[in-house]
């Protein structure tokens, strides 16, 4: 069998993937990983293995930058199968399918449109979030009770693509951590029907669009405010301390500082500058 060979130098790089459907996002990760001979990379917002559309994925340093990219909101396209009761909210644990009355599809407009708001919601028990330190869908798939405390969920637009009885297909964007299994059980509770989700892809994370794979300039995408250092630049490449009195910005918070060959995100808190990120090449 023939090793397989990863690169040596650490490789910056920041893409949009399109994960498929039925593969986790971190096996998906591990095929890119292969596929640029590099294994450190990371991904942001992971997608249920059901789902596909939209994975951030950044090599190297570039990895360390998640926290502070443009990622919301996020938009997803999903398709409600009426009828259909599974135990995950998805079309991976589908219990029964059953016959249900045809709606009014001004009503199921409407009910969409009344989700535009804040929602509190119990996320789905198969998902990732963590109960006493274990992920809530590893119990779940154990048979094990779990009980969920309920989160909040920003729907900033919804948008009714089309419906085919049983199938009813919409659009949300949504803040981040939002869960579209709930929110779909939501509206089929404000029609008082059931159903599941049987498909979903999320089209887009903020002002990330699958294109191909093509290479992302990670400071189009920085949401953070950039300031002007007027020392030595060396302070910076070396690591040293830097004084406040050469920034042109002194109040707290979060910022970039630009050089041509590499950037650093800093913090001020106190007076003091601390480093978050040092010499991120670009």
């Amino acid at each position: 069998m023939q090793k397989r060979v990863y690169n040596k130098e650490p490789l910056n790089k920041l893409i949009v993937v399109n994960k498929p459907m039925f593969i986790s996002s971190n096996s998906y990760l591990n095929k890119i990983k292969r596929k640029y001979k590099n294994k450190k990379a990371g991904f942001s917002g992971t997608l249920d293995p059901f789902a596909k559309g939209c994975l951030i994925v950044a090599f190297g340093q570039y990895s360390k930058l998640f926290q502070f990219l443009k990622k919301t909101p996020k938009t997803y396209r999903a398709v409600i199968w009426l009828g259909a009761i599974s135990d995950s909210l998805d079309i991976e644990n589908i219990m029964s399918i059953n016959e249900e009355n045809k709606l009014d599809i001004n009503d199921i407009k409407n009910e969409l449109k009344n989700l535009e708001k804040e929602i509190e919601y119990y996320p789905p028990k198969f998902s990732a979030k963590k109960i006493d330190g274990e992920r809530a869908y590893n119990l779940a798939r154990e048979g094990k009770a779990v009980e969920l405390k309920k989160s909040k969920m920003n729907i900033y637009a919804t948008k009714f693509i089309s419906y085919s009885h049983p199938f009813i297909t919409f659009e949300a964007s949504v803040s981040e951590g939002s869960y579209i299994r709930s929110l779909a059980q939501i509206l089929l509770e404000k029609l008082n029907r059931v159903g599941t989700l049987s498909y979903l892809n999320r089209l887009n994370e903020g002002e990330f669009f699958y294109e191909n794979e093509k290479d992302l300039n990670p400071l189009d995408y920085l949401d953070i405010k950039q300031i002007n250092y007027s020392g030595d630049k060396s302070y910076f490449e070396q690591g040293k301390k830097i004084l406040i009195e050469y920034l042109d910005e002194k109040n707290d918070g979060k910022y970039l500082v630009k050089f041509n060959d590499f950037f650093s995100i800093i913090e001020i808190d106190n007076g003091e500058v601390k480093y978050i990120l040092n010499k991120v090449m670009i």
